[in-house]
């Protein structure tokens, strides 16, 4: 997939991608010509690695926020 299709996935923005694919956070496919490519099983393989990540936090704040009655 292209990097474009890749950030549409996880919901950032194309450099911040790239910035991923070069950190090696994500693994990419050899470039076609100078366009990066990368594997939709790696891209969702970091997804679901980042929404795990997410979760216990993100319950953490409803949790929180219930608690303070602030009503998100």
């Amino acid at each position: 997939m292209t990097t474009q299709e890749a950030a549409d996935v996880l919901n950032v923005s194309r450099p911040h991608l790239v910035k991923l694919l070069e950190l090696g956070q994500i693994p990419q496919l050899p470039k076609v010509g100078r366009h990066r490519r990368v594997s939709r099983a790696a891209v969702l393989k970091y997804k679901r690695a980042r929404d795990a990540q997410r979760e216990p936090v993100l319950k953490d704040l409803a949790a929180l926020s219930q608690r303070h009655r602030l009503g998100y």
